[in-house]
């Protein structure tokens, strides 16, 4: 039997353990946390965990000797780490992140020794990838150029648990949503590159109305222009990648970065309550603090960030228990103990790709291509199901050698995406496609 390596016991790691013992795959979990493995293989035969640093090479070299294959579930930062460790054994690798400059810098090693890095293998990156390309690969093969591409995703409590001020519960890394927040973001529409500074991210947003959630809110994801390469879409004129949100989490955050609550820089917090430490933030007065920063800021007592605020216990005489920390630490730390998804509510991934097709004679076309999934934390939550599924299909098809190529990889050749998109399908996780709809069904 082929044996898979999985590094990290994350809250997305659930269904890729499931799916790859249901197929009669032998797995081996590497994680700080043995018991979180444990709970996932629940004493199948073919199941194994043990307690593992990320630091400890050595024993990573030894893992990846013994198996067919690793997939790192780490934080991005240990990534190329787990590459060299499996160009050296000779083992393909599997991550659900972003390729790194340092990971690139692998793929003429990677090619050399025949061994396949693939990234992106998730959800966004991953699934946006493989359905945007199924649809470019479409319009190209009938001699058809794109000329505008707008591709939306985002992660969020089904609508009956968005129940706070913000409109969001946390089913995947925290830290990694709010840390989200800080990036900049670049983009291509209509021929202009828009850059969009951090404080500003959460300023540039738009609607857009998603079938069966109605009018939620679209900000810029991170550095969309070079997926023009990517895709290979140098005709494109536009060019969006943006993230879905309910109304409120962006006003909020906002706010939160105008305060300047989500600095890194460290600090001494030592015996401050909530309360002031939003003081020390704001540079407002304690005494009357909300009413301060209302007028600091010119928003309402009634504003969606002022009840964020209040909802997340920052004017409280609560003690926060930190010493030496960082305003992001405090302010992170406050949203994932306000704002978990429980195990009796639902969250919702949703996808949106919109292109704009142009062919020989003058021809155009508006191509949709969306998807809907809920999941539950009782069963798997619909991020874990969306982000392990496509990287557990991967790692089957590459171990059964449907999938034979070399190098650093993300999911965007036919090789890659169509076997997976398929097995996908097969599990529920599956686009709708629209053609031919008017141009008056394109983003403005």
């Amino acid at each position: 039997m082929r044996k898979v390596l999985i590094l990290g016991a994350g809250l997305v790691v659930r269904p890729m353990v499931e799916y790859l013992l249901e197929n009669n795959f032998v797995i081996t979990i590497a994680t700080t946390t043995k018991e979180k493995g444990d709970r996932m293989i629940k004493g199948h035969p073919h199941g194994y965990s043990l307690r593992w640093s990320a630091d400890d090479v050595d024993t990573l070299e030894k893992l990846t000797n013994d198996h067919d294959i690793v997939v790192s579930f780490l934080p991005y930062k240990y990534h190329v780490q787990v590459a060299k460790v499996c160009l050296k054994t000779k083992k393909p690798l599997v991550t659900t992140s972003y390729v790194q400059p340092a990971m690139q810098s692998l793929d003429g090693e990677a090619r050399k020794a025949g061994v396949l890095l693939l990234n992106e293998a998730g959800l966004d990156p991953g699934i946006d990838h493989m359905t945007a390309m199924k649809v470019i690969d479409h319009i190209h093969g009938n001699n058809g150029k794109v000329e505008e591409f707008y591709s939306l995703c985002g992660a969020l409590p089904a609508p009956e648990a968005a129940d706070n001020p913000l409109r969001y519960k946390f089913s995947w890394s925290p830290k990694g949503v709010v840390l989200a927040s800080r990036n900049s973001a670049l983009y291509l529409k209509s021929g202009k590159t828009i850059s969009v500074s951090s404080e500003n991210l959460f300023k540039d947003r738009f609607t857009f109305n998603f079938p069966g959630l109605g009018d939620l809110e679209v900000y810029p994801n991170r550095d969309s222009i070079s997926y023009i390469d990517v895709y290979g879409i140098p005709e494109a004129s536009t060019m969006f990648r943006g993230t879905f949100r309910y109304n409120g989490w962006c006003e909020s955050l906002d706010v939160m970065k105008s305060l300047g609550m989500l600095d890194e820089t460290p600090g001494d917090y030592s015996n401050m309550t909530y309360k002031g430490f939003l003081a020390e933030r704001s540079g407002c007065k304690i005494d009357g603090l909300p009413g301060n920063i209302c007028s600091k800021l010119n928003i309402s007592r009634d504003s969606v960030p002022l009840r964020s605020l209040e909802f997340l216990g920052f004017f409280s005489n609560e003690e926060m228990g930190y010493s030496t920390t960082s305003p992001f630490e405090i302010t992170a730390g406050r949203m994932i103990n306000k704002m978990p998804l429980t195990e009796n509510e639902r969250d919702v991934v949703i996808l949106q790709h919109i292109f704009l097709a142009s062919y020989p004679g003058g021809k155009k076309e508006v191509i949709k291509s969306s998807m809907i999934d809920f999941g539950s934390p009782l069963t798997n939550t619909a991020v874990a199901r969306t982000v392990a599924l496509p990287a557990s299909v991967a790692v089957k098809m590459i171990l059964e050698e449907k999938i034979s190529l070399s190098g650093v990889y993300r999911p965007v050749v036919p090789e890659i995406y169509i076997p997976i998109i398929r097995e996908l399908g097969n599990l529920g996780i599956k686009m709708k496609e629209e053609y031919g709809l008017p141009e008056s069904e394109m983003l403005g």
